[in-house]
Order: structure tokens, then C-alpha cells, then sequence
């Protein structure tokens, strides 16, 4: 098989290091027993360990998404991350009928609720596997994006920070809206044909997709729960390649990496794809879903803005805004 041939029906997954095995686990859970993946450093080097917890999108699997089933998954890397950064990943896995996500109706969720299962997950990890229960991290990529609002937004108390690859939030109305600001990194293609990047569905999503929230209206929904400032930092990336047809600028409003920030990457000219450099979609993949950008690893990017934040570091910071607040009226 050629290169190009092996390309366009295989795609490519290269590495840059060693990552960790990930192996199968079961969690009893009032719907039944629950599937998830799992990958630890083989011993603990003293110290309690952050956890990352990575959701799978729609017709996708934890197997999958952890890079041990086709096609190419680039949030596979966090395997290599963890190895690198002795973290703890954990992959669950939605089931049958997928994920019981921000969209959900009470009544699919009463049969199975998956943020109770990931909440779960959590508290096992915190007492199972010398994990940190202030160094929670969640990203989720499409529908996995989705359980990744859901999640953050009913259990923000258990994370130090989330990401969301290539999904909005339900528009306003149509959702539970977050009460607790988060350390939040989005990132949005704006080629997407499947999630639209400014909101809205596809029309030939007929009944079969919700209408979701714009990437940037998103966004601004956690940097104004946040109260962040309206000017971000703006990065534009280097082109990989310059003949490429995609290109990125980060956005960041909040200046304390540890503290709590709010986070963009735009993703000009891509489609529904995470992207990578390392793990390349197959081509025709890409003609269904649109290009995908090659310019940043979308998990070290997360890993990036993730590293530094604590879950009590950002409660002292909001703690102290509020006291600052208070202080001011009773000034007044």
C-alpha cells in the first residue's frame, strides 16, 4: 500500500514518546454495570497524581478515543502526556444510545445518568488511585464535548479546570445554564459542517440534532460568569505548513495561568476535527468532516492550560474577589 493509499484509508498515528497502557474496568452504577479504560503510572512517585478524564464523541468509544480502535484519535496523546506527567486517565465509555448529555431530557437521564456515572469516577480515582482531588481535569470532543458542559456545569466543585473540542453549548432556554465559574479552554473550527461555529444546526440535520450555542457566544458564557476582562491575549500560531489552509489564534482573558482564565483556539478554515500533527484523520474521513489542522496537538494544548490549575487555588481566587465585593458595598 502506498503512503497517500494508507493515508486516505488508514490515516496516520505517529508518537512522541512512550504512553501508558489503558486497561479495561467496569463500574457498578443504578443503570447496570458501566464500561470505562483506565491508564496509571505503574507506581506512585510519592505524591498524588492529577487525573484526566477524556469523553468520546457520537458513534465513537472509549477505546477509540484512547487510540486502541480505529480511526486515529489525536486526545490519544493524553496516554503520552500521562506517561510523561505521571497523571491518571480515564476514558469512560457512553454505552448504548450514547451520551446522556447537556441536551438530555429529565427522562433519559433518569435511566442513565451519566454525570452521576462520572462524578463516580472521579470519587473512585480520588480513592483508588492516589489521585489529587484538586488537580481534576474533563475535555470532551463533539457529543463528548457536550457531556463536558453537562458535567462542568452540575459538578464543578470536583474539577480545577475543563476543555470542550469542536461544540457549543445549548442555546440559552434550552439548557441548565453553569452557576459556577470554571477554568474553561474551547476550542472551535470554523468550517465545521457538522457543529456549526457561530451556531445554529445544519439544515440537513432535519430533527435528527439539537440547534447549539455559537463556539465564541460559549465562551463568553464562562468569561462572563467568570467576570474576566473583555480584551483577551491573542497568539496566532505558526503555520506547520504554509500552504496549508487552516491556521489558529489562541485567545486568553485572565492573566494567572494558576488562577482562573477562559480560553479560545479558533481554528480558521477547519472542519470537524481535532487537531493534530501527530494523529492525522483518514482522507476520506476528511472529505465528510473538512480539514483538519495540523498547526497544534490539541491535547498538549490542554494539558498546557490545565497543568497549573487547582481546584482550591481557583476557589480562594474567587472567595477573595467576593470578599473584595462585599468590602466594597459596605464601603459605600
Amino acid at each position: 500500500m502506498t503512503a497517500k493509499l494508507h493515508q486516505f484509508l488508514r490515516g496516520t498515528s505517529d508518537s512522541a514518546g512512550p504512553g501508558l497502557l489503558p486497561a479495561a474496568a467496569t463500574l457498578d452504577r443504578p443503570e447496570g454495570a458501566r464500561r470505562y479504560l483506565v491508564a496509571a503510572p505503574p507506581a506512585s512517585t510519592g505524591g498524588k497524581r492529577g487525573l484526566v478524564v477524556v469523553l468520546h464523541g457520537a458513534g465513537a468509544s472509549a477505546e477509540q478515543v484512547l487510540g486502541q480502535a480505529f480511526p486515529p484519535s489525536p486526545l490519544s496523546l493524553w496516554l503520552e502526556i500521562a506517561a510523561r506527567e505521571q497523571l491518571v486517565v480515564i476514558a469512560p465509555d457512553a454505552g448504548k444510545g450514547g451520551w446522556s448529555d447537556c441536551f438530555a431530557p429529565e427522562a433519559r437521564v433518569a435511566k442513565k445518568h451519566d454525570v452521576a456515572f462520572i462524578g463516580a469516577l472521579i470519587e473512585h480515582a480520588v480513592g483508588h488511585l492516589d489521585v489529587d482531588p484538586a488537580r481534576v481535569y474533563l475535555i470532551g470532543v463533539s457529543r463528548g464535548g457536550w457531556m463536558a458542559y453537562a458535567v462542568a456545569t452540575a459538578l464543578p466543585h470536583k474539577l480545577a479546570a475543563f476543555s470542550v473540542v469542536l461544540a457549543g453549548m445549548p442555546p440559552p432556554g434550552r439548557g441548565k445554564e453553569p452557576g459556577m465559574p470554571l477554568p474553561a479552554l474551547i476550542f472551535g473550527c470554523t468550517a465545521d459542517p457538522l457543529i456549526y461555529y457561530h451556531g445554529g444546526k445544519p439544515w440537513y440535520a432535519l430533527g435528527f440534532a439539537e440547534p447549539v450555542r455559537g463556539i465564541e457566544a460559549s465562551v463568553h458564557a464562562w468569561r462572563e460568569l467568570a467576570g474576566l476582562p473583555d480584551t483577551p491575549d491573542i497568539v496566532h500560531l505558526p503555520k506547520s505548513d504554509p500552504q496549508a489552509r487552516t491556521s489558529v489564534t489562541r485567545y486568553i482573558w485572565g492573566r494567572q495561568a494558576d488562577g482562573l482564565q477562559v480560553g479560545l483556539y479558533r481554528i480558521d478554515g477547519a472542519g470537524h476535527a481535532e487537531p493534530s500533527r501527530l494523529k492525522r484523520y483518514p482522507g476520506f474521513i476528511n472529505w465528510l468532516t473538512g480539514l483538519q489542522n495540523a498547526d497544534l496537538e490539541v491535547a498538549e494544548a490542554a494539558w498546557e492550560f490545565f497543568r497549573t490549575k487547582r481546584r482550591h487555588t481557583v476557589g480562594s481566587i474567587l472567595n477573595a474577589s467576593a470578599t473584595g465585593v462585599a468590602d466594597s458595598s459596605m464601603a459605600t
